[in-house]
């Protein structure tokens, strides 16, 4: 995709469509601004309408394919317009797949994996012909092919947006294998008695693989799946929300539960004690990990499974969604060579990808750098990373002394979750190793208060503490379905003393079928940090009151995460019922 990118800017460059200056002072910027064309577009680097004229010339020359439009939305480009205006100079008919019902039973008279191959969706039938729908209506071969499926009637060719075409023909799969695998399992576990209770059925294994699938096509972080009263629910977890995906009858609960064990190297006949464990496994030709969690509930088990993707590993800190003031202090903070900085929120928050970026922006050849968690999430090269285990005796304290005796120059530690781990982080931080873990408090200035709290001498807190980042992750408006809304005037109010515009505008989504109706699409951070100033440290020493230190910061310029998330809403990045839900403490 990156490659995409790079030749596109440099055709954008030669074509003398924009100038090499104005590409180099996105990269100039601080934070650096990735050369995106969303990018472009928002500093008017280019203009919109001479882009797309650009792209719909080079798409209908051959020069780029309607494949790598693909490529170009995950940029920042809506597509949908170039694709309109090819289709209209090509004389084919742009199709709306979410306005138009799909014919099942024409559909179904194609062989699944020749659509799948040829990227095309039979639509409908008339008197004059078929209407099928091609990703790319230029390919002849395709044409040809699914001309030969339909030898009584001509094809009309079609096109639509590639990401409607992948999910029609992902819901056709999911519609129609999901009755065919639930009618196999129950054939196998009706012909085999009890012996193949236990997960033993192929068709389970399908489903297993559906149930990934949906998640993520649906950008799921966690999978869900429960035994109720009558029946098994799968639901996902979609920017923090959950979502039911499907529902079966009560009896295929007990193999597929089984089958998930059975991948994730559990004992299946323990039903009675919680149980962890890891699925790597491939979807749609991307590697993901499967963090499995099972729990004994009254009507069964509880089957939570955390979803990895691994190739979103390196993260890069100036793309988790950090403004630009939290961003600098935040990356000075990380360069000191030593002392300890602290990211801190509530489960599910974004802290550990915040630490893997963190990681990522000061890995150097020259130092060595390793890791303690629980468990280790992603696997990043140039780094040892050691994964506690509680049975074999290797708890987060007693690695962290036996990483001390590796001469380690940087120490991250997943989680600090008692008196003993952070009292050698602290002494870690004091004889000069920069150790970066995660708390869990509310806010930055409490982060203070509890260390105090858990029985660490005020002196050495205020000599070991560099920085510490609270934040939370909150739902992006959708841009589909866009819109400005008129707040109540209690929340305007409420929300005043934080806006430094005479005239703020906000925005929320109207709910569209891109968002599934919720007004929301995909996640992003909102943050607070508090560098620990010379000042700040003296008055932890001399055990200052959390009131105290929350003045001094104010002065220093501290900006709290609620103030941080008006920012983003003013911004139209998300909405102010949003900044309510996660950051009113």
């Amino acid at each position: 995709m990156e490659n995409m990118m790079a030749k596109l800017t440099e055709q954008l460059i030669r074509d003398g469509i924009v100038s090499k200056g104005d590409v180099a002072k996105l990269v100039r910027r601080r934070p650096p601004l990735k050369i995106t064309l969303a990018n472009m577009i928002s500093e008017n680097v280019i203009d919109l309408q001479r882009l797309e004229e650009y792209v719909a010339r080079k798409v209908r020359t051959g020069d780029i394919s309607f494949f790598q439009l693909r490529a170009l939305e995950d940029e920042g480009l809506k597509i949908e317009p170039i694709i309109r205006r090819v289709a209209e100079e090509l004389h084919v008919q742009y199709v709306d797949l979410d306005e138009k019902e799909i014919d099942v039973e024409l559909f179904s008279r194609v062989p699944y994996n020749q659509l799948l191959r040829y990227h095309a969706i039979p639509v409908e039938e008339n008197d004059l012909g078929i209407l099928i729908v091609f990703e790319d209506p230029l390919d002849m071969g395709a044409q040809d092919a699914l001309q030969r499926l339909f030898p009584r009637k001509p094809i009309q060719v079609g096109t639509s947006l590639p990401r409607k075409i992948e999910e029609v023909l992902q819901r056709m799969e999911v519609s129609e294998s999901l009755k065919e695998y639930i009618d196999e399992i129950r054939r196998d576990l009706k012909d085999g008695g009890g012996e193949k209770e236990e997960g033993e059925s192929p068709a389970v294994l399908k489903l297993i693989d559906l149930i990934f699938k949906n998640a993520v096509i649906n950008r799921a972080s966690d999978i869900h799946i429960e035994a109720t009263e009558k029946s098994c629910v799968v639901r996902d977890r979609i920017d923090g929300m959950l979502t039911q995906s499907f529902i079966f009858d009560k009896d295929i609960f007990s193999p597929l539960a089984s089958r998930i064990k059975l991948l994730a190297n559990l004992d299946i006949a323990e039903k009675r004690k919680p149980q962890d464990g890891r699925i790597t496994t491939q979807v749609s030709g991307r590697e993901f990990d499967f963090r499995v969690s099972t729990l004994p509930t009254l009507l069964g088990e509880s089957i939570v499974l955390r979803i990895l993707d691994k190739s979103k590993v390196l993260v890069k800190l100036e793309e988790a969604g950090m403004s630009e003031f939290c961003y600098n202090r935040f990356t000075e903070a990380i360069k000191v060579p030593y002392g300890i900085v602290l990211v801190t929120g509530p489960t599910g928050s974004g802290k550990t990808t915040t630490l893997y970026g963190a990681l990522n922006a000061i890995k150097d050849v020259k130092d060595k750098i390793i890791t303690v968690e629980d468990p280790v999430e992603y696997q990043m090269p140039g780094i040892q990373q050691v994964q506690v285990n509680p049975h074999a005796g290797l708890t987060f304290a007693s690695a962290l002394r036996s990483i001390l005796r590796q001469d380690p120059d940087k120490i991250m530690i997943g989680e600090i979750r008692d008196t003993e781990t952070l009292r050698i982080a602290i002494q870690a931080a004091l004889t000069g190793h920069l150790v970066l873990s995660t708390l869990h408090t509310n806010d930055a200035i409490s982060a203070v208060t509890r260390i105090i709290d858990m029985g660490i001498e005020s002196y050495l807190v205020s000599g070991a503490l560099v920085a510490i980042q609270a934040q939370r992750l909150v739902r992006k408006i959708c841009p589909y379905c866009k819109t400005t809304e008129v707040l109540t005037p209690h929340v305007m109010e409420e929300i005043r003393p934080y806006i430094k515009t005479d005239r703020p505008v906000f925005y929320h989504g109207a709910g569209c079928k891109e968002c599934n109706n919720t007004g929301y699409l995909g996640r992003e951070m909102i943050s607070e940090v508090l560098p620990i100033s010379d000042k700040l440290s003296r008055m932890i020493a001399a055990n200052a009151s959390k009131e105290q230190l929350t003045e001094q910061a104010m002065k220093e310029g501290f900006i709290t995460m609620f103030e941080d998330g008006i920012n983003k809403a003013l911004a139209g990045e998300t909405t102010v019922a949003e900044i309510f839900r996660v950051a009113r403490l």
